[in-house]
């Protein structure tokens, strides 16, 4: 890709239906991805289909009916979920595989329960097995402004060698301010080695 070309990711199938009140069935979530694909978005994150039959039904309809964009099944770093994520994207003319684990130390710690070390090494062999389903794979590291920044290049550094071919930067909790993000993804583009092979991609929020 072009140093100067911007992506567009659009997760308002996903992420966006969290919101109250625009959670929506696999009809209106194919309406919406038809108009997405109108307006060119670039990828259309379909859903998360290990959440529900629904969710993998609405995956799965989209990835069959809408081939132009890239059509992304977002997946927790662990088998069940990137096999379910598959299931559904298999029929894509585009596939890709989203995967995601939490970095910072106050999600590994509270919720992951896990340390530094066992989240570098389940978010590596996730990408590999994502990777042995789909040319594709995208790797978010949850939390990712609140955490520690040598580790952040390790995880980074280790999924891009595993064979992601995108990488999504989360301000997760809503966080970062704009100065403090901008320093982030260049200290990345400057540590980690073959990040100017792949797509950096970011997740910010302004609620």
């Amino acid at each position: 890709m072009a140093q100067d070309q911007v992506r567009i990711f659009d997760t308002t199938l996903r992420d966006g239906e969290q919101s109250p009140g625009c959670s929506m069935n696999v009809h209106e979530k194919l309406r919406m991805a038809h108009q997405l694909d109108r307006l060119g978005v670039d990828v259309i994150e379909a859903g998360f289909p290990i959440a529900s039959d629904g969710d993998f039904e609405a995956v799965q309809a989209i990835a069959s009916a809408v081939r132009r964009p890239i059509i992304a099944g977002l997946a927790r770093a662990c088998p069940k979920d990137i096999e379910r994520a598959w299931e559904a994207l298999k029929g894509a003319a585009r596939p890709r595989i989203h995967v995601f684990l939490a970095t910072s130390d106050i999600h590994l710690k509270y919720k992951l329960r896990i340390s530094r070390e066992q989240c570098l090494e389940q978010a590596r062999e996730s990408v590999r097995l994502a990777k042995s389903f789909c040319e594709d794979v995208e790797f978010s590291p949850e939390d990712a402004t609140r955490t520690d920044r040598d580790y952040l290049c390790q995880v980074v550094q280790a999924v891009i060698d595993a064979g992601a071919t995108t990488v999504n930067i989360p301000d997760t909790v809503g966080y970062t301010m704009p100065e403090e993000f901008a320093e982030i993804i260049t200290m990345l583009r400057e540590r980690v080695k073959g990040i100017e092979n792949i797509t950096i991609s970011v997740h910010c929020h302004n609620d």
